[in-house]
């Protein structure tokens, strides 16, 4: 059995990815996209039509709406191919406007509809920031199932419990990433790997206060650098794993072994924690990586989401 065959027993597989052509061959349940997966996919040719004809169409229509019909034309295809759910991001630029990412997750939703998919297929990705958690309780309130995104911290997972979302997206390898930058010379990657990855800590401490303490919210590892931080989290509710590290996992025969357990969680003694507004601004302004990377993660969003518009109106 392969690596990504082994996973597929203790792990919902999603693949990470604008580029549907590639997912049939992986056979994932859900998939997730986001403005710099699709900014990526429409400059190939094979999907250069899919922004002529939202263009044709919905050209004189305004921009921030043609976008969204850009991102659920791609969202509709990939449902045609996987069995399970998609997920679609509001504009990053709307991270700080509880009221104007509702509006954009209500349009988005009511899009999918128009396309005959129902809502219990589509996740709607909003920016972990306090106004995006906010937004999420409400959409959930009316059964839009929403997934955090750029979360980094543990403050920002427990404030997601509370607000009883759907799915979180902890980014493993942005993490990493920054401890890996921090440290430069001194950066031991052997002993930084595996189980010891500081993007790996950061997810398995999250899935064991959720599994714990019975919160619903489902948790999904994303932003993975290699194989190895995969493996280590092998057991996690679900991994979104680009198409280039789910083919090296289907390379692979060497053992996969669950490494995260709900029974193991259940029996570890932990204390609850919980935000509001002022606790939660304060916790995460005490956590420089996640600070920085949630800063900057929106900042790239939001780069991405520009250049898709320069695309859409050169089209």
């Amino acid at each position: 059995m392969n690596q990504l065959d082994a996973l597929k027993q203790f792990t919902t597989v999603v693949a990470d990815s604008g580029d549907f052509r590639q997912l049939a061959q992986f056979k994932p349940q859900d998939a997730t996209t986001n403005p710099s997966l699709i900014l990526k996919a429409v400059q190939k040719p094979d999907y250069v039509h899919l922004l002529r004809e939202t263009m044709a169409r919905f050209g004189n229509r305004p921009v921030d709406e043609t976008m969204d019909r850009l991102l659920v034309r791609f969202g509709a295809e990939i449902l045609s191919i996987i069995p399970g759910r998609v997920s679609t991001e509001v504009d990053a630029r709307l991270s700080f406007d509880a009221d104007a990412s509702y509006s954009r997750a209500e349009r988005i939703i009511e899009l999918y509809q128009a396309e005959g998919i129902s809502t219990d297929r589509v996740l709607i990705k909003v920016a972990a920031t306090w106004e995006g958690i906010q937004t999420a309780a409400r959409l959930e309130r009316r059964g839009i199932r929403t997934n955090l995104t750029l979360l980094f911290s543990f403050c920002q997972a427990v404030a997601c419990g509370q607000a009883r979302v759907q799915l979180i997206s902890p980014f493993v390898g942005r993490i990493y990433d920054w401890y890996k930058k921090t440290a430069g010379s001194a950066w031991d990657e052997a002993a930084q790997s595996g189980a010891n990855d500081p993007g790996v800590r950061s997810v398995r401490q999250i899935y064991n206060h959720y599994k714990h303490f019975g919160i619903k919210t489902e948790v999904m590892g994303a932003s993975f650098r290699n194989t190895g931080q995969i493996v280590a989290l092998a057991g996690c509710d679900l991994l979104t794993i680009s198409p280039e590290l789910l083919a090296q996992l289907a390379a692979s025969e060497a053992p996969l072994a669950r490494a995260l357990d709900p029974a193991q969680a259940r029996d570890m003694a932990l204390e609850p924690v919980n935000y509001d507004e002022a606790s939660f601004r304060f916790a995460l302004n005490q956590d420089a990586m996640a600070t920085e990377k949630l800063a900057e993660g929106i900042r790239a969003f939001a780069v991405d989401a520009v250049k898709l518009e320069q695309l859409m109106k050169a089209a």
